[in-house]
């Protein structure tokens, strides 16, 4: 059986994720390594002194989002993923590294840990996966399905399983998976939906990780975005367009609509 290691954080988002991967039994979690929530999203916006109400607001509503949806969920699985709780950014320290080393895995598979800067990337290399919440290339960086609402391309928000490499989202992909997206939906239920749909894909990929077909990589530039592209002025044009019937307008004509092409493993159906 296929032995893995978690490498992830530790808000609810996260352990959903590490639970529901550790009760597949088409594998087994051997150890996980949850950073802290130093910097979440709403940390970070109550530290930031130029924050407007707006910003807060939408902090606040993706806490209580991810209360929503997966708080009792959570409370209710049992735990096989032998965790281990670490501050942020650790995962790059020795300590970390040789325990994960010792460990023998199979494969290490990441979903909002800090960014591997270690030899883990070397000890691993074509067994070290990673989502990245977005799709890529067409958004890259930070709020990668957020700023896709702001540009009104809803069809580019997605989750792309890639392997894990030294760059920012630039590993070669696997397999993508767009977001599903309904009626009177916010920015907060379309990502939790997805998260919940990418922990499903992710646990098909490592049960047919010697499967795996090498895939044509994309031709496209795309965008680049950085946490602080966010400001006050990106959030109120994220709620503007909601306030436009971004969401109905995007569904009433969506059998018409060119969606924007995603890698679709043939391993995978």
């Amino acid at each position: 059986m296929t032995r893995i290691v978690v490498l992830t954080g530790s808000e609810l988002r996260h352990d959903y994720f590490r639970l529901k991967m550790s009760l597949d039994s088409r594998f087994q979690v051997i150890a996980s390594f949850c950073e802290g929530k130093e910097k979440s999203l709403l940390n970070r916006t109550l530290k930031e002194s130029n924050a407007s109400k707006l910003q807060l607001e939408h902090a606040l509503a993706r806490q209580q989002s991810e209360r929503d949806l997966f708080e009792e969920i959570i409370a209710l699985l049992p735990n096989h993923s032998n965790s281990t709780e670490i501050t942020k950014g650790a995962i790059n320290e020795s300590k970390i590294v040789e325990n994960i080393k010792r460990s023998n895995a199979d494969l290490l598979i990441c979903y909002g840990s800090s960014l591997i800067s270690s030899s883990l990337l070397d000890s691993y290399k074509g067994r070290f996966l990673n989502v990245h919440l977005g799709l890529s290339p067409y958004y890259r960086g930070s709020g990668t399905n957020i700023w896709p609402l702001i540009n009104n391309e809803l069809d580019k928000i997605g989750a792309t399983f890639m392997y894990l490499d030294a760059g920012i989202d630039t590993g070669k992909i696997i397999h993508q998976t767009r977001a599903d997206i309904h009626y009177g939906d916010t920015p907060h239920s379309i990502g939790n939906r997805l998260i919940k749909k990418m922990t499903r894909v992710y646990a098909d990929i490592v049960a047919n990780f010697n499967k795996l077909d090498d895939m044509p990589q994309p031709k496209v530039e795309g965008k680049l975005y950085k946490r602080r592209d966010f400001d006050d002025n990106a959030c109120q044009k994220l709620y503007d367009q909601f306030q436009s019937r971004i969401i109905a307008d995007y569904l009433d004509k969506l059998r018409e609509r060119e969606l924007a092409p995603i890698i679709k493993n043939t391993c995978l159906g």
